[in-house]
């Protein structure tokens, strides 16, 4: 269920009266007396689309000359698509049913990266008949598929860079060594495909912005040899990695852009014509608010439990993925929040499953209790795309502001 509300309506009113203290960062159209006016059951993800396009608009002026390829799987969301479409973004994706997705929003496949490296045939095979044109590979079998389901196309080799600064490392899965990305090249130039690009990626939630000019040492090192061989790219895509705000501090993306620019001009032999960027949480992220309700309390061997109506399996996977040390911003609907003293809370999803628990030691009102709601902030990303329906309980409904 999708609710879209447009500045003619009591949302928007609600909206305009403001928000009560809470925890930075947070959606400005989205703060407490907003979520609880809404009168949504609950669970559900309500994502201010102003918010969407500030982050935006700050990546263009943090990194001039690099275009945006979203990545959809990170917030699949058609609103989400559309506001950023607007705003000028192109798209990345990673099998040929989100590129069904897009075309059914309007969406010109040409403004398309495909950047799994690893492809079903039929998925390349569909894609390239609709007009998609560029693919990224790591490995020479993939490099084969594409020469004889996507003859004639461009082809971007991934590189493996140093990821270790990331929440979430990628490089033990993608990416070829520089040597081997040379020969991937040659063989794709061999087998008639076009040999486009190069792109890497730092990792999800990359804390370091020295890890961007690391990799783009590494990319133009290899342009230097390819460049001696004859082959000249036309695209440098810098991947994603961005990192959202979650309140306990990160670089920001004005610090990593200047370290991104400073790096494609002194490390790179020349500049290619496509800077190609592929954020995701970074756009989305701060701009989500989960809402529960509280079913239950109870004190388990000394340790206070909650039990909301939302859980790992519908919504907050990345607790889960993290060992849950990941932390989002929380408030409550009590009146008293900020006022009362604070306990420490296991906080635990609605399934008959014991690990479906998102945090553990997490400070809330000792005075919270069943029927209450929870505000879980920064849950734009990778919350409605991992969302399954386990034991019954399904994905949250949305709620679009802005």
């Amino acid at each position: 269920m999708r609710t879209l509300f447009s500045d003619r309506t009591d949302a928007h009113s609600l909206i305009r009266r403001g928000r009560q203290d809470i925890p930075s960062p947070w959606p400005a159209n989205l703060g407490p007396r907003v979520l609880k006016g809404l009168g949504r059951d609950t669970p559900f993800l309500a994502t201010d689309l102003n918010t969407i396009r500030d982050r935006y608009t700050r990546l263009l002026q943090a990194m001039p000359g690099v275009q945006p390829f979203y990545a959809m799987k990170c917030n699949p969301s058609p609103e989400v698509i559309s506001a950023l479409a607007a705003q000028g973004s192109s798209f990345e994706v990673a099998s040929f049913p989100e590129l069904q997705t897009l075309i059914g929003l309007g969406i010109d496949p040409a403004r398309v990266l495909y950047s799994n490296t690893v492809k079903p045939p039929a998925h390349i095979e569909a894609a390239h008949a609709a007009g998609l044109w560029r693919f990224a590979a790591d490995s020479g079998g993939e490099i084969q598929k594409l020469a004889t389901l996507a003859p004639g196309a461009a082809v971007y080799i991934r590189l493996r860079v140093d990821d270790s600064s990331a929440s979430f490392p990628l490089s033990r899965k993608f990416g070829a060594e520089a040597a081997k990305a040379l020969i991937l090249m040659r063989e794709a130039q061999r087998v008639g495909l076009q040999p486009y690009g190069l792109t890497f990626h730092v990792g999800s939630q990359c804390v370091n912005p020295l890890a961007w000019a690391a990799a783009i040492g590494v990319t133009g090192d290899l342009m230097t040899d390819l460049a001696a061989e004859g082959i000249q790219i036309e695209m440098l895509d810098i991947g994603g990695g961005f990192p959202a705000d979650y309140g306990d501090g990160v670089p920001s993306i004005g610090d990593i852009g200047r370290m991104v620019t400073s790096s494609i001009d002194e490390l790179l032999p020349y500049r290619p014509t496509l800077i190609a960027a592929e954020p995701g949480r970074h756009l989305v992220a701060e701009a989500g608010v989960m809402v529960a309700t509280v079913l239950g309390r109870d004190v388990r061997a000394g340790e206070n439990w909650l039990y909301l109506d939302v859980g790992a399996y519908n919504g907050l996977m990345e607790s889960l993925q993290t060992n849950n040390a990941w932390k989002f911003p929380i408030w409550s609907s009590r009146p008293d929040h900020g006022v009362v003293p604070r306990l420490p809370f296991t906080v635990t999803g609605p399934s008959c499953d014991s690990s479906d628990t998102m945090f553990y030691g997490e400070m809330l009102p000792s005075t919270i209790e069943a029927g209450n709601q929870l505000y879980i902030g920064g849950a734009g990303a990778y919350s409605l795309s991992y969302a399954s329906s386990f034991n019954g309980f399904g994905p949250p409904a949305t709620v679009f502001v802005g």
